[in-house]
């Protein structure tokens, strides 16, 4: 198995990219296919040394900025190193992707390049809470700010099979992040796809408010990518001001500092827990691979991670147990969704 890293993807590449994959290939035995530019993916191999025999260059003359107009850039940029690394993956040289690149960017020529799995309107990409000893599954986190309850609906399908699939949980519960429990609460989208989970055949636990997620009361939570980027980001935020207010009450009296030498192994392991590159990345759930984006900050140990998780993903089963999942119509609403949207992949077919 080889994974395909994007080593010009993200605010700290190549070098983070490229340190990430030497990382995962050395700890982890991971054979990595680096894509970009050839003498600045070689410059930052030699900089740690003798280079792996399982580490290979793949060159792509073309880069992607974080910037940049996704569709755009990925249309008009051929030879960008995410559709290089996406036409690896397609053309079975590599078993997935990893970049910390630009979302939007991935997103496009993931979908570009391999297309979505049949039944899928529109793909999620996935965030984990760490709320739980595995985490929750939150998704969608952004790539669809505007949503119908059928997208909705599969990303929930889609979720599940994830987690079932990748990490071993049996019939993942499954609920709607929403601004009350009881069922007639939220929008008219919330409270149509609250119908529609509930006659289909998922482990569907109800409506989840934001402040009990932390509780663990699901495995997948389902939101639009509006919301769910909202509810995400405000998670790292709170985090990242409670270390850095501790970081102050601590640094403000020696007596402070001497207790938090005590404490800091339990420090350290709190603040790793809520790191966002122990996860490894979000799942791009819905295109015909495994894609998964890091975070565009994503250092080495980050990258490593994504490394990590690509290739469980990938021997998990999980695109052929979701494509099993959604080549029929999950429930009633879903029948309707399709009839009443003859542009769908299944319709066509």
């Amino acid at each position: 198995m080889i994974i395909a890293v994007d080593a010009m993807g993200g605010d700290l590449a190549p070098a983070e990219p490229v340190r990430g994959a030497l990382l995962a290939h050395r700890s982890l035995g991971i054979d990595i296919a680096l894509v970009g530019d050839p003498e600045a993916i070689r410059a930052e191999l030699a900089s740690h040394g003798a280079t792996p025999s399982g580490i290979e260059i793949v060159p792509a003359s073309e880069v992607i900025a974080m910037d940049e107009a996704p569709v755009r850039a990925v249309r008009q940029k051929k030879q960008a190193s995410i559709n290089v690394a996406m036409s690896q993956m397609k053309e079975g040289a590599a078993s997935a992707v990893v970049s910390a690149g630009n979302t939007g960017a991935i997103m496009a020529s993931a979908l570009l390049k391999l297309g979505r799995v049949a039944g899928v309107e529109r793909p999620a990409i996935g965030a984990m809470a760490p709320f739980t000893e595995t985490g929750i599954l939150i998704l969608d986190v952004g790539a669809n700010a505007d949503c119908k309850p059928s997208y909705l609906e599969q990303f929930a399908y889609m979720g599940a099979v994830y987690m079932e699939t990748v990490f071993g949980i049996e019939r993942p519960r499954v609920g709607l992040l929403n601004i009350g429990e009881e069922e007639t609460k939220g929008n008219e989208l919330t409270q149509e796809v609250y119908a529609r989970l509930k006659q289909s055949r998922l482990n569907f636990v109800g409506n989840i408010e934001p402040d009990r997620v932390h509780h663990g009361p699901v495995d997948v939570l389902v939101s639009d990518g509006f919301t769910g980027n909202i509810a995400v980001k405000v998670t790292e935020g709170v985090a990242e001001f409670i270390f850095g207010e501790l970081k102050t009450a601590i640094s403000s009296s020696l007596r402070y500092k001497l207790a938090a030498l005590v404490l800091r192994p339990a420090l350290m392991q709190m603040r790793s827990k809520m790191d966002y590159g122990e996860h490894g990345g979000a799942p791009l759930l819905g295109v015909n691979g495994v894609v998964i984006v890091a975070h565009g900050k994503a250092d080495a140990q980050a990258m490593k991670n994504a490394v990590r998780l690509a290739q469980k993903a990938a021997n998990s089963g999980m695109l052929d147990a979701l494509r099993g999942a959604l080549e029929s119509p999950q429930s009633e609403g879903h029948k309707e969704a399709v009839a009443a949207n003859p542009s769908s992949d299944e319709t066509r077919a």
